[in-house]
């Protein structure tokens, strides 16, 4: 069909899409009195006319199925607004090559406020994107950008191959919410949140993006049920953050780190996931305080699978598992020590490096390449109890002690069970 010459943003309609907007053959909804506005998109020119015809109040824009080719990012600017597609069949495609997004989420007044004032009378309350797909190109910009949202809601959506970040949400500072969502190879993070708290990332999907996740200077994150596949650099990197848990995650086969917490975190629980075959290791505690590391599974790291740097401490290690492919008189994957990534399959325990104040309990390592925990530099205050470990000093093809805990003071080691061959501790 030939494609109609639309005022920016310009929109190529295929099936369904161009018969609706085209023919305008589909009546507005009645609105029963006193309900918000419902507008069905195919009333309007274009994308952005359905946008702009919300009241001040808000309501529903309801974008039918289709592909919707944008070359100037769609602005969102009413509070108390839904925009609804049906699924992956309704389909922004950015094809702007600025580095600009596909959708901004802003108060219309955000951009030029100046003060610290001004910008607090410039936050949208309640803005809902669900079951659509937005995608973009390699040098467009973010898929979605949010600013200044409040109990922002995004759910059942597709974010894919944007040249930025999946979705931005910037000083989104009340209750975020993302659901449901698949987020894919994206050129930055599949998910940015910088500025927010009370935040809920649940039961998404990530895989190949930058990272799947990165959350700065914030607070109150729980991020539970998500799965992340084969990101090109880390899984989930949280920096400035505090009060925060990630349970139940599945992160594997990232080429960097799993989970990354630095810049000033303290009090955050890392439990219940697993952490499987990551180049760049599992968990690393590189500025993070008074925070928890437990019942986590480590698989197949040959990396550290936890490390803590020596600007954390205060740290519980306690009931993980770490361990090779080892299936009961065998292991699955062979273990070539001279190999690159992805064949690495080998596996490792936990790094100390120059901390204090750390409680190693109730854990599991077996079939590790060296020794279950070792130190690095001057490690203060450090207990090892209630440990198993066996099958240790695989690389080198030699029993090795369980602990290297080399040049380390006040330390405490007992009630370990250890296989013959390993016991005792480097001190």
């Amino acid at each position: 069909m030939t494609t109609p010459r639309i005022a920016a943003p310009i929109l190529v309609l295929t099936g369904l899409a161009a018969g609706l907007w085209l023919g305008r053959s589909h009546p507005a909804e009645a609105q029963a009195p006193g309900a918000p506005v419902t507008i069905n998109a195919a009333d309007h020119a274009n994308l952005q006319a359905a946008f702009d015809a919300l009241p001040d109040e808000g309501g529903v824009v309801r974008i039918p199925p289709g592909n919707y080719d944008i070359t100037e990012p769609l602005v969102l600017a009413k509070p108390e607004t839904r925009v609804e597609g049906s699924g992956a069949a309704t389909h922004i495609r950015n094809r702007n090559e600025q580095g600009k997004p596909a959708l901004i989420v802003r108060h219309p007044k955000r951009e030029a406020a100046q003060s610290s004032a001004e910008r607090r009378e410039t936050y949208l309350w309640r803005v809902q994107l669900a079951d659509f797909r937005v995608s973009g190109n390699e040098k467009s910009g973010d898929g979605i950008l949010a600013e200044g949202i409040n109990e922002i809601y995004v759910h059942g959506m597709s974010i894919d191959h944007n040249g930025g970040h999946g979705l931005n949400c910037q000083d989104c500072l009340e209750d975020p919410r993302i659901n449901d969502s698949i987020f894919t190879y994206n050129a930055k993070a599949g998910v940015n949140i910088r500025g927010g708290h009370d935040i809920i990332v649940n039961g998404n999907q990530f895989e190949e993006n930058q990272d799947a996740l990165r959350c700065s200077d914030s607070f109150n994150l729980c991020m539970n049920a998500n799965n992340i596949d084969d990101h090109l650099r880390h899984g989930v990197v949280i920096e400035n953050t505090y009060g925060s848990v990630l349970s139940g995650n599945m992160i594997e086969e990232c080429a960097g780190t799993a989970i990354i917490l630095d810049r000033d975190v303290y009090g955050v629980t890392i439990g219940s996931n697993v952490i499987a075959h990551n180049q760049g290791g599992g968990v690393d505690l590189r500025d993070a305080w008074g925070s928890s590391v437990s019942a986590n599974t480590f698989t197949l790291m040959p990396n550290p699978a936890v490390r803590v740097g020596p600007k954390s401490g205060r740290i519980s290690i306690t009931g993980n598992a770490f361990s090779n492919s080892h299936i009961g008189g065998k292991t699955r994957r062979k273990e070539d020590y001279e190999a690159k990534w992805p064949q690495k399959v080998y596996a490792s325990g936990i790094e100390l490096e120059g901390t204090t104040d750390i409680a190693i309990t109730g854990n599991i390592f077996t079939g590790l390449i060296e020794e279950a925990v070792r130190t690095k530099g001057r490690c203060t205050r450090i207990a090892l109890a209630g440990n198993v470990a066996s099958d240790l000093g695989r690389k080198r093809g030699e029993k090795l002690p369980a602990f290297d805990l080399s040049g380390s003071e006040e330390v405490t080691v007992g009630l370990n069970a250890i296989e013959k061959g390993y016991e005792g501790s480097l001190r």
